[in-house]
């Protein structure tokens, strides 16, 4: 099979990858299918990694590690710089569509939150792409917090297309309870 070098590096694989990060049940197999789901559409080295630093933020998150666990992995593993806080990233921060430009802050939205919403406040503040940064951040927060509070699933829920949600209904029944 012949591959397409499209070189995308956009945050668009990390928005959408959450599902693996959920789904697998080992290090490895994360990063292996967060590469497959990215090279779909953004083949381009940092637009993989994008995709891995989140599938493996949730899954980390998932298994019960801690905040700090989850920093150091990430930082270690895909060479993200983590410590930078949101009130030093807000006054510079602008519209960014790369990996690059957008996961590292998006997870630490994640970081300095104290609930699932407070993690998507933290990451719509930033601005920028702020649709997709909230959604990178809602799989981690929501892989470590729990569950999402009932108030925002059932607005999405009442919004939601049926076909929509019954797929999103068998996926929570199979890979998140």
């Amino acid at each position: 099979m012949e591959v397409t070098l499209y070189n995308s590096w956009g945050n668009g694989s990390a928005m959408r990858v959450s599902p693996v990060g959920f789904a697998y049940h080992d290090w490895e197999t994360v990063l292996e299918k967060a590469k497959q789901s990215a090279e779909v559409t953004h083949n381009h080295i940092e637009g993989i990694k994008g995709a891995q630093a989140t599938a493996a933020a949730i899954f980390l998150a998932k298994t019960g590690q801690n905040k700090s666990t989850i920093k150091t992995r990430i930082e270690q593993t895909f060479g993200y710089n983590l410590s930078t806080p949101l009130d030093e990233i807000r006054p510079t921060y602008f519209f960014d569509v790369s990996c690059q430009g957008s996961v590292p802050q998006s997870i630490i939205a994640f970081l300095e939150s104290d609930n699932y919403e407070d993690a998507i406040r933290n990451a719509i503040s930033l601005g920028g792409d702020s649709d997709t940064m909230a959604c990178i951040t809602g799989g981690i927060a929501e892989a470590f917090y729990g569950e999402i509070p009932i108030f925002i699933k059932r607005q999405v829920f009442d919004i939601l297309p049926h076909s929509l949600s019954e797929i999103t209904h068998q996926f929570i029944e199979k890979y998140i309870r």
